[in-house]
């Protein structure tokens, strides 16, 4: 086997199910990724206790996923959960995946997925050349906060310095939710909308998720933050109840039933959280450009598409 490209993936989750589905389609390994995602979603549901857990000890279970001769066969690993408890988790660990008569591709590479806990910052480190992530994790760490908004992906990219990386956004997978301006009745406007130009006007409290601080800066712009301060849920309370008891916040929505169920009216979709994939541009060789434009491309539904 010739050059392998080592790909940062996320360990678990809707990020790195959404990279298996975009391998899936461009190079046919469906089998595998189906494998993966069923293998860590029956995991899942043994940590949280929704199936049955009369099965073998976490550790035998890993033996038995991860006793492999062929790199070609996915591995696990074990992950300290953050539920009650902090049971133990098996989440993935890594995969090689052969670029057989893949137009563009040596026919003798291959790609290697390896699971990182955040791989956004696995590539700031130059561990790798290629990989996945939120969205989120790169507002949250490296864009330059402005007075204006961010709500597109050239302008993500736009904010870097590049002093602090080298790491550049490429494209979104699809994998669209949002994070979402909400108000209870009381503090929603009664003839507008529930949206940036209303909080220009707004002072008060805004409830956040603590992580969530800095991206809701970009996203929102400092000037739209004048007069607003950062309220935080208790530990433990669900953030919808708590936004609820604010009267106002931010918060990442999916169908938005949970906010409606605490009498929170929806308001702005602020930006889209999204898995994107990513390039640390000095570490990219001409294989690692040819795996980068086949997992790219304009097949994709996404909310953050790079221009130029």
């Amino acid at each position: 086997m010739g050059e392998t490209i080592p790909i940062a993936v996320p360990r678990k989750g809707r990020p790195l199910e959404s990279v298996l589905d975009r391998l899936a389609g461009r190079l046919g390994v469906s089998e595998l990724a189906d494998d993966i995602t069923s293998t860590l979603r029956h995991e899942k549901a043994l940590t949280k206790g929704t199936v049955d857990s009369a099965e073998e000890h976490v550790y035998h279970r890993l033996a038995d996923y991860s006793t492999v001769d062929d790199p070609t066969e996915p591995e696990y690993t074990l992950l300290r959960d953050d539920r009650a408890g902090k049971p133990r988790r098996i989440v993935f660990d890594s995969v090689t995946i052969p670029l057989e008569d893949v137009p563009g591709v040596p026919d003798d590479a291959a790609i290697q997925l390896v699971g990182r806990e955040e791989p956004f910052r696995a590539l700031r480190t130059h561990e790798f050349a290629l990989g996945f992530d939120s969205a989120d994790l790169v507002l949250e760490e490296v864009v330059e906060l402005r007075p204006e908004p961010l709500d597109r992906i050239a302008d993500i990219n736009a904010r870097i310095d590049p002093a602090d990386t080298d790491v550049r956004v490429i494209t979104g997978l699809g994998d669209t939710v949002y994070h979402t301006l909400m108000a209870t009745p009381e503090v929603a406007p009664s003839s507008r909308s529930i949206d940036r130009t209303f909080l220009e006007s707004y002072e008060g409290p805004l409830c956040i998720e603590p992580r969530y601080e800095r991206l809701v800066q970009a996203v929102l712009g400092t000037r739209t933050l004048e007069g607003v301060h950062f309220e935080y849920p208790d530990d433990g309370r669900e953030e919808e109840a708590a936004i609820a008891d604010t009267g106002l916040g931010v918060y990442l929505t999916v169908t938005g039933s949970t906010a409606r169920e605490h009498g929170l009216l929806l308001g702005e979709q602020l930006f889209p959280s999204e898995t994107v994939l990513l390039e640390s541009t000095p570490e990219v060789s001409d294989t690692t450009a040819a795996v980068r434009s086949l997992l790219n491309g304009a097949d994709l539904e996404t909310e953050l598409a790079v221009e130029g």
